[in-house]
Order: C-alpha cells, then structure tokens, then sequence
C-alpha cells in the first residue's frame, strides 16, 4: 500500500523541540536589539563661560607682563607721535610695578620687581601720582642730575643740551591734527598740491648719552620755557614731551595736569617700541571702507627709539 504525505515521525528521531516549553525570556532573547536613539546634547554654558574667562585672562596677563596697545589722544609729543597713533608698549624692560597691570586699581606700592631705570631718550608710559590715566613722554632726567629748563633749553648737569635748528616741518592737516589757531597760531598753510599743512618749527635735541630726536618749540609758553634747576632725587626720573610749548609733564603741577616733578620709577609702566597703525580721524564704524582710507599708510612700522649718534 503506498502512503502519500509526509512519513510519521519515528520514535527514534524526535524533534528537538519537543516536549520544550519557549518561555518569554526566549523570545526577547531572539529578538534583534533596536538602535537606541542618541541623547540631544546641548550647549555647555558652563564650559564656554569657562573658555572665555581664561582667553580674557590670558590676555590681561600678557598686557600686564608682556606687551600693550596704546592709543595716543594728545599732541605732547608732536612731531614723533601724532594723535590716532596706535603703538606697542613694553612692560618688562624695567621690570613690573604696581601700574604694570592693564587697569590701575592698586594702591601705591614702593618698587619694582627686577626693576631697573629708564634710559635717556626713551619714550615711557607713565601713570601721575594720584591718578588712574596714563601719559607718554619722554625721559630727560635721571636720578642725581640737576636739571633746568632756561630759555627753552634743558641744561643738565650744568650743560645745555645740545640743540640744532632743522627748519620748518609740514604736518597733514586732518580731523585727528586740525592745527588749530588757539594752539598754533598762523602755522597753518595751504601746499602747493591744495592740501592743509601744519608747518612747525623742529628742533633736534642730543642727551648726554648721544641719542638724539626731534621736537617742536613754538617758542611762545614762557612757562614752559623756563624751570628752576632742581637736583632729582634716587628712583625718580624727569619726563617732558617733545611738543615743548604744549606739553604737561614734569614742569607742570598735578593741579595743572601735569606731573608734578620728577616722577617716582614706581609709576613708570612701559617703554613705547613703535607705531602699529595710524588713523586721520575720518573713520566711521559703520563704514569699513572709511578703515582703509583713514589710515596714514606711512607711519606704520615707525620706530620710537631715540637715534643714537657716534663719535
């Protein structure tokens, strides 16, 4: 007899299933695992407030110890240094003091740490007494010199300066130089290109040390002319700007913004290295083309080390 279908299953070979119970756990474990989703991350308020603080300090820590912009606002140091001037100030040269950090907020505190004095001729940063602004001038006298001013003329140690004529100087009129009346009464001129000239009388001092620059003496502040001799006591230094006639420094009282005399070394916060880029006054914030056209190409780059004369 032939039998269609499937042949029964012999007790012999049994399926391997049989008589097994699948439980649930068998089942989830035959399962194929689902992709858990990834979790939303969202911005680190924290971390970035943290970034930001250490680029911010890392900053103030390099102006403090390092190196500084500085934005010249005055004409008192006429014709080396004009106002829109931006230039580097070192602050180790002669070592840190409590003006050495960017913003003034520390009281008075008597010298420096590896500290060591200005040269003659250099061009400093310096902080009055009593005030939180800085000043730039330049340094004349040194301490245990005796100093006077007479005439117009620095006679240091009981010999003038040397002092030679070098003519006339054109300055471009501008919106940051609009060589006033009220300050250079009839120095203002019209060039033969049709520009605005400050034409200004230069004379080139020489220090005692041999380092020579140039200033301006209008010849007509009869009380910056003259300065009674005075010898200058230890750790403080004598500054004057190079625009002689319109300069308040050592010559002047604090109560005139001045600085009162020799200045204490403690209040002296840089040396000025060079020009890093002048503007004329005619930039508008809005207008990024009016960047490129206020700069005054020629005057980046300018060294403000006094030159220095051999023989």
């Amino acid at each position: 007899m032939i039998t269609l279908g499937r042949r029964p299953l012999s007790s012999s070979k049994r399926c391997p299933f049989e008589g097994s119970r699948v439980t649930p756990d068998a089942v989830t474990d035959l399962t194929p695992a689902k992709e858990t989703a990834p979790a939303k991350v969202g911005t680190d308020w924290l971390g970035e407030l943290r970034g930001i603080f250490g680029l911010i300090l890392a900053v103030l820590i390099f102006h403090s110890l390092i190196a500084k912009p500085f934005y010249i606002p005055s004409e008192s140091m006429v014709p080396g240094l004009l106002v829109g001037d931006r230039l580097v100030v070192t602050k180790y040269p002669y070592g840190w003091s409590y003006v050495s950090a960017t913003f003034h907020l520390l009281p008075f505190m008597k010298g420096r740490l590896l500290g060591s004095l200005p040269e003659r001729g250099d061009v400093v940063i310096v902080t009055p007494p009593g005030s939180k602004e800085d000043y730039i001038k330049r340094v004349i006298g040194l301490p245990g010199d005796t100093l006077e001013v007479r005439g117009g003329t620095v006679i240091l140690n009981g010999t003038p300066v040397k002092r030679v004529d070098m003519g006339e100087r054109r300055i471009p009129v501008d919106a940051n130089q609009p060589c006033s009346d009220l300050e250079y009464p009839g120095r203002k001129i019209r060039g033969g290109d049709g520009l605005e000239y400050c034409q200004l009388p230069i004379v080139r001092e020489t220090l005692p040390n041999g380092r020579s620059y140039d200033t301006v003496d209008l010849g007509y502040n009869w009380r910056a002319d003259d300065y009674a001799a005075i010898k200058i006591p230890a750790n403080r230094v004598f500054l004057m700007g190079d625009n002689r006639d319109l300069s308040a420094d050592s010559r002047f009282p604090l109560a005139e913004k001045g600085l009162g005399g020799p200045v204490p070394w403690e209040n002296i916060g840089g040396r000025a290295e060079f020009i890093t880029f002048s503007l004329d006054g005619s930039s508008k914030w809005w207008n990024p083309v009016s960047w490129l056209t206020a700069l005054r190409g020629s005057r980046a780059g300018n060294s403000l080390h006094p030159q220095r004369t051999t023989g």
